[in-house]
């Protein structure tokens, strides 16, 4: 009698090695190369021809802190992010991580499943502490006379530069210099990090002429999803949390939530 079996699922060992693989900086890398692509062709394509040039806040702001190389050219941010991630890369290969292609297929269904379940339980908790439905809120990206490329291009450079500036830059250089400080608090670090961080996140949605009109549920909204992306960010890696916050957003502007 032939013995045969049917694998429905990988096994728990195999989950275990996949999430354990793909929270590596090698795999966050790779995951925001198509967000960079993507944001790149198309803030290219909405921007030909217009005198006021589209962009998002968080790479402007980033560019910002690289006065050394100039205020010409708006890819050597991307440049610069390129580069690093090859260094990255490089230097993670002494880990001997596999590369796995369909991990980056399952990667990207785990982010759009994070998206919907954060925006749908953080728009309800919301919604309960102001006793009144909430609109889940998206950047400036509702901007008048914004066409859909441009908002899809917000929405994607808004995942992989908002979350290279809040969590990687900005929570984890403050728990870099408050572990430094107080070397016994690791927990304690990191936490107080993501609430600086968040609120920070939440914060500058509403700074500049762009910037959204303030009410304390949009607020508290973005402030909830700030820290809810932290914790991606720590459980997931980079890669996952870019993707989370980029598809979240592109939900919200075709109208998916």
């Amino acid at each position: 009698m032939n013995d045969l079996r049917v694998e429905s699922s990988p096994p728990v060992s195999a989950w275990r090695a996949y999430h354990r693989i793909t929270r590596s900086a090698s795999y966050g890398f790779l995951m925001a190369l198509p967000l960079l692509v993507l944001y790149e062709v198309l803030i290219l394509l909405v921007n030909q021809g217009q005198v006021m040039q589209v962009r998002i806040s968080a790479e402007v702001w980033m560019k910002r802190l690289l006065p050394a190389l100039g205020t010409t050219g708006w890819h050597v941010l991307a440049a610069v992010v390129l580069l690093a991630g090859v260094g990255i890369f490089y230097l993670d290969r002494r880990k001997k991580l596999p590369i796995r292609p369909r991990y980056f297929g399952w990667m990207v269904a785990e982010s759009a499943l994070y998206a919907l379940f954060l925006a749908l339980l953080i728009s309800s908790v919301v919604g309960m502490i102001f006793a009144a439905p909430t609109e889940m809120p998206v950047a400036a990206l509702q901007m008048a006379g914004e066409g859909l490329g441009a908002r899809l291009a917000l929405s994607i450079g808004a995942g992989l530069y908002e979350e290279l500036l809040f969590r990687v830059l900005l929570v984890g250089g403050l728990y870099v210099a408050l572990k430094a400080l107080f070397p016994e608090t690791t927990a304690y670090a990191y936490i107080l990090a993501a609430l600086v961080g968040a609120l920070l996140f939440s914060a500058v949605h509403y700074v500049g002429a762009l910037g959204d009109v303030f009410t304390l549920s949009s607020f508290t909204f973005r402030f909830l999803f700030g820290l809810a992306l932290n914790v991606v960010f720590l459980v997931r890696g980079f890669g996952v949390a870019a993707w989370t916050h980029a598809l979240y957003d592109v939900m919200i502007v075709t109208g998916l939530l």
